[in-house]
């Protein structure tokens, strides 16, 4: 059986304004053909299908449209899982249609664990994997909230509530595997952060926990779980060095700190038991490029670009030494008549000189919610050492918002 793992597609994200959905839609039918080329057996989609709990009605139609593609492939079994960007309830909405399609979705953890352990069959009917389909574990689910509980007690809890959750799903998993007496291959899913996992800047993945609880390590999965497919991170990479646990990374550049990565989906195959990797790299569908340096080191870029018919879309980060005040008017003259457009403006400079003490041209696609935060603790005066204690409530507050199924009844 040949699997094809994915994660993060973000159907629907924004970058600075510009819609994406060409993007979107040219990576769906790059993945269907490469389904159809490689003859997979088995799709998993490891969480972060949409980017918002409510998907536009246009980022709504490309995933079914997929689907009903995958359909009429080779693939006999689809499985999602939800991220913490998804709505548990919107993804579970049409499972029993999409059932139809042997299209399996695990939108949240319920009160039957079995219901996360799916027995994958051959053409011929016969048993051939078993998935455990654990989608994103919200705080709620694995842990109760005690008050007066420590920092460490929180942490220990949802370490615990991580482990003990893998634990008793792959215990389902192996004894279905003794009741069937043969040596089938489990797989599971998450959508997780493990600890040393690698992240670049402005990727918008966000932590799923308070602090560093987010930070889980690789020796809490058990040892029966012959290959391990986890989403939430966007750099494609193996956890602790393992060939057998990965993040397949987001198909799509989700911010310019992505811009020169390579993106890439997982083919797993087993023989006799052991599961094989190799990565099959992803197309630039749409070019993102950051420039960064002196005016002079800027433009020469830009002219290269230029030169190459480059149609990218540009982040300019200015560093020179010159104070450029009309720097965004300047960028849009060297780019005038190219195919290249300016996204994103940093005036470093400008920054460095004036931003030390106020922050007035500052916008909210400068900061991330925790520095907007700050900037109010600090505009409201609130002494340093009342901060952390502060910033720390508020993180609860925006991760129990996050963890909120809005579409949920």
């Amino acid at each position: 059986m040949k699997i094809l793992h994915t994660s993060d597609w973000h159907i629907g994200r924004t970058l600075y304004g510009r819609k994406r959905y060409d993007e979107f839609a040219a990576f769906l039918l790059w993945l269907a053909e490469t389904i159809r080329r490689e003859r997979v057996d088995a799709l998993l989609v490891a969480g972060d299908v949409f980017d918002t709990s409510t998907p536009s009605n246009r980022a709504q139609e490309l995933y079914y449209r997929f689907l009903c593609r995958v359909a009429t492939s080779s693939c006999r079994h689809v499985i999602v899982i939800a991220g913490n960007h998804d709505s548990p309830s919107f993804l579970n909405a049409p499972k029993e249609l999409l059932r139809a399609l042997n299209v399996h979705v695990i939108g949240a953890v319920t009160e039957n664990l079995e219901d996360e352990v799916l027995l994958l069959s051959n053409q011929q009917g016969a048993p051939e994997l078993i998935v455990c389909a654990v989608p994103y574990l919200r705080d709620r689910d694995i842990r109760v909230a005690e008050a007066g509980e420590s920092i460490e007690d929180k942490e220990r809890k949802l370490i615990d509530g991580i482990r003990s959750h893998y634990s008793e799903v792959t215990a389902l998993a192996e004894q279905q595997r003794k009741e069937l007496g043969a040596q089938i291959p489990i797989i599971a899913t998450g959508h997780l952060f493990t600890a040393g996992g690698q992240t670049v800047d402005g990727d918008g993945v966000r932590e799923l926990y308070v602090g560093s609880l987010a930070h889980v390590t690789s020796e809490i999965f058990p040892a029966c779980i012959d290959y391990l497919a986890l989403g939430h991170l966007h750099v494609p990479q193996k956890v602790n060095g393992s060939e057998v646990m990965r993040y397949s990374g987001s198909p799509l550049p989700m911010g310019f700190g992505e811009a020169r990565q390579e993106k890439s989906v997982c083919l797993v195959e087993f023989a006799g038991g052991e599961a094989s990797v190799k990565l099959a790299g992803v197309p630039v569908f749409q070019r993102l490029e950051r420039i960064r340096g002196s005016w002079e080191e800027v433009s020469a870029m830009i002219l290269e670009l230029s030169a190459a018919q480059c149609r990218a879309w540009l982040e300019v980060v200015y560093e020179g030494e010159e104070v450029i005040g009309d720097l965004r008017e300047r960028l849009e003259a060297a780019v005038s008549g190219t195919e290249m457009e300016i996204l994103r403006v940093q005036n470093k400079r400008i920054i460095d000189r004036v931003l030390k003490q106020i922050h007035d041209d500052e916008t909210l696609d400068d900061l991330n919610i925790d520095e907007v935060f700050e900037r109010c603790l600090s505009v409201h005066d609130v002494p340093e050492e009342q901060r952390p204690e502060l910033l720390r409530a508020y993180q609860e507050t925006v991760t129990s918002l996050y963890e909120d199924d809005t579409r949920a009844e």
